[in-house]
């Protein structure tokens, strides 16, 4: 079984990207299993924190990555880059200050989001990528999932209602499992 976790780099209830996630959540084909990490609750990083214990939401998130075998941020575009809380949240769990493993080193990642822009979430996926790339991450370039005009796209319960976005995350989703899958056989 393949384990993926989607991560919505937004806090806010109505969030186009954590609807984004949940859509994706019943397109994983066959085989895989799509669980949902969150941000929520995870203080601003210190390292004088971390020097007395890591945060427990931290540390769930931390769990949660290290026994994925993909991961996939949904990740919102705040000023033409990632989002603060995102940012910080992967922060934390990186810190390699109290002697924990890097969880990031080695394991698959794949950048998606949507915006209420033209250019979906371009310059956010674009800032990602060197962090991801300092972590080691295998950062998946098969496919990138950038969704314009997210106002549109989504019914005011936060249902993804537009076909052609429906159809390009299930391809989005159904890849990078194909690749995770040849990836850990």
């Amino acid at each position: 079984m393949t384990k993926l976790i989607g991560i919505s780099g937004s806090l806010r209830k109505a969030s186009f990207n954590k609807a984004l996630l949940h859509a994706a959540i019943p397109m994983a084909p066959q085989g895989v299993a799509f669980t949902i990490g969150t941000i929520e609750g995870i203080p601003l990083y210190n390292a004088d924190v971390e020097k007395e214990g890591v945060p427990e939401a931290v540390q769930v998130l931390k769990d949660q990555i290290a026994t994925a075998d993909g991961v996939i941020l949904f990740t919102p575009e705040y000023n033409n880059s990632m989002p603060g809380v995102f940012k910080n949240a992967i922060d934390w769990v990186s810190s390699s200050m109290t002697g924990a493993p890097n969880v990031f080193a080695g394991r698959a990642f794949a950048i998606a989001g949507t915006s209420p822009g033209p250019f979906g979430t371009l310059l956010s996926q674009n800032a990602w990528l060197s962090v991801l790339r300092t972590l080691g991450a295998d950062l998946w370039s098969g496919k990138r999932l950038m969704l314009p005009k997210a106002g549109s796209l989504f019914d005011k319960d936060g249902n993804l209602i537009d076909e052609e976005a429906k159809a390009r995350l299930k391809a989005f989703v159904e890849a990078f499992a194909v690749y995770v899958a040849a990836k850990t056989a």
